[in-house]
């Protein structure tokens, strides 16, 4: 665990969710159990659209027709990318399911889980969020926050494929130097009690489609629950070089705190990792 911080404080025990057919508009309430502490990272707001950010609570319904939650995202519907997903890192390899769905309710659909397009009015559609037509011949990947390779059940790998949990990412990053640090954050947390995550987005000043923010930079920060205590780190990328950098939680947030950022102050772990 070279390069970690660690501090010390208590134990949160493991929470194993039932898996079992995705995922609702809400506030984050229903999915505090995949944030440190229970506390989200910041919520960003914007005075002149109070409806802008959007928190969603992801979830797949089981068989009885009630919602299980797999993670939580913050929601950009002006820029038509996700903020951030935090989700607890738990790693079996799994043969990913490229489906993917929208979030009916975001664009005054009527479903309350997440499913197909046709389960938006007409006219809604695409309103405030991606679609799967906004990446067609594009030249960009459908960026994972949550990624397939940091799931490690089968309807956990489902959840993911949202396209309220993916931004525009460049094909060449996304296939090399962030998939590297992928499978890298699952050796970091290997040993972890829990490993809670967040990945999250930087808006870009180009878009593709239909108003779909591509992302200048994507981050990532790691809470490592152990015995002895807490062992954080977090990354950035793409760098000048193409390349994913190591630092500290805490520089992290720092960085998108700044004005070429979020510009406002923005906390991950909110001082508890």
């Amino acid at each position: 665990m070279e390069g970690f911080s660690i501090k010390t404080s208590c134990l949160v025990p493991l929470v194993i969710l039932p898996i079992l057919s995705l995922a609702r508009v809400t506030t984050f309430d229903q999915c505090n159990q995949f944030f440190l502490n229970g506390l989200s990272p910041t919520v960003l707001t914007d005075p002149s659209n109070s409806d802008r950010y959007q928190q969603i609570c992801q979830c797949l319904l089981d068989q009885n027709g009630s919602p299980q939650y797999f993670y939580a995202t913050l929601y950009d519907t002006q820029n038509k990318i996700p903020i951030y997903s935090a989700y607890n890192l738990s790693h079996i390899n799994m043969n990913r399911d490229d489906r993917w769905y929208v979030e009916p309710q975001i664009d005054g659909g009527k479903f309350e889980c997440m499913g197909g397009q046709n389960q938006i009015p007409i006219a809604n559609r695409g309103q405030k969020q991606a679609l799967n037509r906004d990446y067609d011949g594009s030249g960009y990947d459908k960026g994972h926050l949550f990624p397939v390779f940091h799931t490690s059940t089968k309807d956990a790998m489902l959840a993911t494929s949202t396209l309220t949990n993916a931004a525009p990412q460049d094909p060449t990053f996304n296939r090399g130097r962030w998939r590297v640090h992928e499978e890298e954050l699952v050796e970091l947390a290997k040993d972890c009690l829990r490993a809670f995550t967040v990945t999250g987005v930087v808006p870009g000043n180009s878009h593709i489609g239909d108003g779909v923010r591509v992302a200048k930079h994507y981050w990532s920060a790691l809470c490592c629950l152990k015995k002895e205590g807490r062992l954080s780190r977090a990354f950035i990328g793409p760098d000048n070089n193409g390349k994913v950098q190591g630092l500290s939680v805490k520089d992290l947030e720092t960085r998108l705190s700044g004005s070429d950022h979020f510009n406002t102050v923005f906390t991950v772990f909110r001082g508890g990792c």
